[in-house]
C-alpha cells in the first residue's frame, strides 16, 4: 500500500446526547470514545449501544441488534441500555448493530478482576487497549447501501488503523501514527480488540514474543506465540515483555482471507523509553502471508481453557439438541425492476445463508413479537441441519441447485436449560469458503472440536476436547471446514447468532435462537422496562 490511499482530518469534539454522556474525539470517519472500565463484581451500568460478549442474563431488552431484540433508535431519539455483567472477566467491547454503523461506533469495556483477587498470572506493569479497525476513504453507509441497492460486493476497506492511525506507510498517517511508549523490563497487558469490518488480521511485535491468556473475555492456558490470527468480533489479553535493548520497534497487523480483502499492513511503533537514537527503519514483524491457513490454524488449534478450581469450566458431555448448520455465499433472484440484472454472480442478487436460509429482517423485532405474541413476525421452522446434503468442501459450485437460497425470518426454539451441539459447517458454494467469525449473542461457549472437510457426526465427535476446551463468544469456522461449539441454554431470551463478517450478515448470514424461560422467576425473561418504538 503506497501513500496517499486515506485521507485525515483534524480531530474535532461533539457531545453525545444518549444515556452516556461523553466528549467523542473524531478523526474521520471514526468515532472514539474513553474506555469504559468496570470492577466485578458490578450488576448494572448504562451505556449506549451493543455489548460485544456481555451475555445479559435474563435481557435481552439491552442486546442491541437491529430488528432481533429492539428496532432502531430514530434520529434525534435517545435510548438507555442495562448492562448486567455475569462471569465475564477481561477484555470485550461494545459497537453499534445497525448496517455498517460499527465501523465508525466502537470502542473497549475492559472488565477487572474482583474485588478482592487479581488476575491468574503477574500483575502487569500497565495495560494497553489496541482497538485494529477498518479506514473507508468512501460514505461507510454510502457503500453498503450502493451495494446491497445493485445486488453486487460492497467495496473493500482502503487501510487497517491501530487506535485510529493507519501508520506510517500513509503519508496521513506518518506524523501522528500511534506510538506506545514502554520502560525495558517490563510486563504490559496488550487488550486487543478486532472491530474490522471484513478481515480476520494476524498480528505482531517485532522482536517479541506475545503471551496470550485470555480470549473473549475468558482466561485461557497461555500462549507463547510469535504472533496471533485474531477475527473480527474477536478480543484477546496478550502479555507483552519489554526485553529487548531500548530502540522502535514495529507493532504491525494485516489481512488473514481468502478472497476480497485490503492487502494494506497497519502499524504502530513500541517505543522503549531512555536516551537513544530512534532508527530510521525501526524492525518490522515477521508476518505470515494473507492465505496462511497452516498458519491460522497453528494458533487457534492451542486455545485451552485454564480449567482449575479458581477458573472452572462446565462443558456439556452429553448433548440433548444437536443442529448442523452449512454456512455459505449464495445468491438471490435479481429483483431490479431497470433491466432486471444484477451486479452480483450469475447476474442475481449475491446473499449469504445458514441451512440455506438467508436471513430477512422483519418488521418489528422479534423479541418484542415474541413477548407480545404478535404473529406473522417469524416462524419457528429454522431447519436443524442441511436442506441439502452434498459434498460441502466440493471443488466451487455454481449451479443454481446449490447456490440458490430462500429468503425467511426463520428461528430456532429451545427449553431452557437444553445442552446444545451447534456444527457450523463452511462451504464451497460459489467459491465462497472463507474463515467465517460466528458470533452467538447472549451466550459464551465451548469450542469443542474444529476440522477441515465434511464434517462426520460418527468419527468427528470422538476428536472432541471435552476437558479444557477454550470459553469464547466467536469462533472461527476453518475455510473448507467446520467447527463444534457446546453450551447449555440457560439464559432465556432472543439471541441473535450471525457470521461477524459484515457483508455476510447484511447479506443474511445469520439466524436466531429463542430459548424459553426456565420453571422460576429468575430463570426467566425479565421484564422490560421500555421497549423501543418502531
Amino acid at each position: 500500500m503506497g501513500d496517499g490511499i486515506c485521507e485525515c482530518a483534524q480531530p474535532r469534539y461533539i457531545q453525545c446526547h444518549h444515556s452516556l454522556v461523553r466528549s467523542l474525539l473524531i478523526m474521520y470517519p471514526f468515532i472514539y470514545l474513553p474506555n469504559i472500565y468496570m470492577v466485578m463484581p458490578m450488576m448494572v451500568i448504562y451505556m449506549y449501544k451493543f455489548r460485544h460478549g456481555v451475555k445479559q442474563p435474563m435481557n435481552p431488552w439491552s442486546d442491541g441488534p437491529e430488528y432481533v431484540t429492539q428496532c432502531p433508535i430514530k434520529p434525534g431519539a435517545n435510548f438507555t441500555y442495562e448492562i448486567i455483567l455475569s462471569e465475564e472477566e477481561g477484555t470485550l467491547w461494545w459497537h453499534a448493530h445497525s448496517d455498517w454503523t460499527r465501523a465508525t461506533v466502537h470502542g473497549p469495556i475492559i472488565i477487572k478482576p474482583r474485588n478482592g483477587t487479581t488476575y491468574p498470572f503477574a500483575k502487569p506493569a500497565a495495560e494497553i487497549p489496541i482497538v485494529l479497525a477498518s479506514w473507508f476513504k468512501g460514505d461507510v453507509m454510502g457503500i453498503i447501501t450502493n451495494a446491497l441497492a445493485t445486488g453486487g460486493v460492497p467495496s473493500i476497506a482502503d487501510a487497517f488503523t491501530i487506535n485510529g492511525q493507519p501508520g506510517d506507510t500513509q503519508s496521513c498517517s506518518s506524523l501522528n501514527m500511534t506510538m506506545f511508549e514502554v520502560d525495558q523490563g517490563k510486563t504490559y497487558l496488550l487488550r486487543v480488540i478486532n472491530a474490522i469490518l471484513g478481515e480476520e488480521l494476524f498480528f505482531a511485535v517485532a522482536n517479541h514474543t506475545l503471551t496470550v491468556v485470555g480470549i473473549d473475555a475468558s482466561y485461557i492456558k497461555p500462549i507463547n506465540t510469535s504472533y496471533i490470527m485474531i477475527t473480527p468480533g474477536q478480543t484477546m489479553d496478550i502479555l507483552l515483555t519489554t526485553n529487548q535493548s531500548p530502540s522502535h520497534y514495529y507493532m504491525a497487523a494485516r489481512a488473514y482471507a481468502q478472497f476480497a480483502y485490503c492487502n494494506a499492513t497497519t502499524t504502530a511503533i513500541i517505543s522503549y523509553s531512555g536516551n537513544y537514537t530512534a532508527p530510521s527503519s525501526p524492525p518490522m514483524p515477521d508476518l505470515p502471508n494473507y492465505t496462511d491457513t497452516d498458519a491460522a490454524t497453528a494458533f487457534t488449534n492451542q486455545f485451552r481453557a485454564l480449567a482449575n478450581n479458581n477458573y472452572p469450566i462446565d462443558v456439556p458431555q452429553t448433548i440433548d439438541k444437536r443442529i448442523l448448520m452449512t454456512i455459505s455465499i449464495n445468491t438471490l433472484p435479481c429483483d431490479l425492476k431497470n433491466n432486471g440484472t444484477c451486479a452480483g454472480s450469475n447476474g442475481e442478487q449475491d446473499a449469504a445463508s445458514m441451512n440455506n436460509i438467508s436471513f430477512v429482517q422483519p418488521s418489528i423485532d422479534i423479541l418484542q413479537a415474541y413477548y407480545k405474541s404478535i404473529k406473522g413476525v417469524f416462524t419457528t421452522d429454522f431447519p436443524g441441519k442441511p436442506q441439502q446434503v452434498f459434498n460441502y468442501t466440493m471443488d466451487p459450485m455454481l449451479g443454481n441447485r446449490y447456490t440458490m437460497a430462500s429468503n425467511g425470518t426463520k428461528v430456532t426454539m429451545l427449553d431452557y436449560n437444553t445442552a446444545v451441539e451447534i456444527v457450523f459447517q463452511g462451504t464451497n458454494v460459489l467459491n465462497g469458503s472463507d474463515n467465517h467469525p460466528i458470533h452467538l449473542h447472549g451466550y459464551s461457549f465451548y469450542n469443542v472440536g474444529s476440522g477441515f472437510g465434511n464434517f462426520d457426526e460418527y468419527s468427528d465427535p470422538s476428536g472432541y476436547n471435552l476437558v479444557d476446551p477454550a470459553l469464547i463468544n466467536t469462533v472461527g469456522v476453518p475455510k473448507n471446514g467446520w467447527s463444534a461449539i457446546r453450551f447449555k441454554a440457560s439464559n432465556p431470551g432472543v439471541w441473535f447468532m450471525h457470521c461477524h463478517l459484515e457483508v455476510h450478515v447484511g447479506w443474511g448470514m445469520a439466524t436466531v435462537l429463542i430459548v424459553k424461560n426456565g420453571p422460576t422467576t429468575d430463570t426467566s425473561l425479565r421484564k422490560p422496562s421500555y421497549i423501543n418504538p418502531c
